[in-house]
């Protein structure tokens, strides 16, 4: 595979392989990943108005709000994966919206007294809130949210078609937009490949970091409503190892320490160790090798999925 044989999958240059399931299917792929723990992000309820509410009605009978979420407008309504909340438009004391009620599953349903409220319907990471007004009489009108969203899955090869392992891969992903301070918004980070994502629809900036030195790839990839997007990134790196022997083909000597330059002699990495092992980056580099105050270097290049030991001898 290459990057011109990957044609409309290609983004900036990089390859980055996507395939998109329907949304029928949708709902069921999102159960066969691992799914992210930790707290659900949901919008800033704040920025919205409360001018106008109206002081809930305790004292009126309460009613029977219905609601459910759909990925898409036309598509049918979530059966699972769904946290609801409704909250009062009044801020408590604390400046924040109290929180009046919560639900976990597919449709929900409430029992609320006559008056105004925010709904906040989440799924993974993806979000949608509304304003909601309960009457004192007349139908109570079934509540239908449409959240917009998507979910983006992740994993990484090197060079051409080379596996990494996921334990090397991570990825974190970034809003679009450049802030004013010129950084990205960070949505989540530290993403594990084939970890499914739920995001509201849009294009994200995805990191892609193999190992822990140098090779980092970027793109920007777009999460369709109602769709699962699996993008493959391709790293142009490495795995490779290095050891200094008394001898060709002998055992790594012990208490050695290492430098690995660039070709512009920028220090990329260090190390103390008998065999240390690094990912880096395709490109031209020369290793230091120091042990007992002597000092061994040699050049070396690096190629896209092509892992190998550098060796160096204490003799030539």
């Amino acid at each position: 595979m290459t990057c011109q044989g990957i044609l409309a999958r290609v983004f900036v240059g990089l390859c980055v392989a996507l395939t998109a399931a329907p949304e029928s299917h949708s709902q069921d792929a999102f159960e066969t990943f691992k799914q992210l723990n930790g707290s659900t992000k949901m919008p800033k309820l704040k920025a919205f108005s409360a001018s106008g509410a109206e002081a809930l009605a305790a004292a009126n009978p309460s009613r029977s709000v219905k609601l459910e979420a759909k990925l898409t407008a036309k598509g049918d309504a979530m059966q699972h994966g769904l946290s609801w909340r409704v909250f009062s438009p009044i801020p408590g004391a604390d400046g924040k919206l109290p929180l009046l009620a919560s639900a976990e599953g597919g449709s929900a349903a409430f029992q609320l007294a006559p008056g105004d409220y925010f709904v906040n319907v989440s799924f993974g990471r993806a979000g949608a809130t509304k304003k909601l007004n309960v009457p004192a009489e007349g139908e109570v009108d079934e509540q239908v949210m449409v959240l917009d969203a998507g979910g983006l899955t992740l994993n990484a090869i090197s060079g051409t078609d080379s596996h990494i392992p996921d334990k090397q891969l991570s990825f974190d992903i970034y809003s679009s937009e450049v802030r004013e301070d010129g950084e990205r918004g960070l949505v989540v980070a530290d993403v594990k490949p084939n970890t499914i994502v739920r995001l509201n629809a849009g294009t994200y900036h995805v990191v892609s970091e193999y190992g822990a030195v140098n090779a980092v790839v970027r793109a920007d990839i777009a999460v369709e409503a109602g769709e699962l997007t699996e993008a493959t990134i391709q790293h142009r790196a490495s795995q490779i190892g290095f050891k200094l022997v008394s001898e060709p083909g002998g055992e790594a000597i012990a208490d050695t320490a290492w430098s690995i330059l660039t070709s512009g002699g920028d220090i990329v990495a260090e190390s103390v160790s008998a065999f240390p092992v690094m990912v880096l980056s395709e490109g031209q580099y020369t290793v230091v090798a120091r042990n007992k105050d002597k000092i061994y270097q040699k050049d070396f290049e690096v190629a896209a999925g092509s892992n190998m030991d550098v060796e160096l001898a204490l003799t030539p």
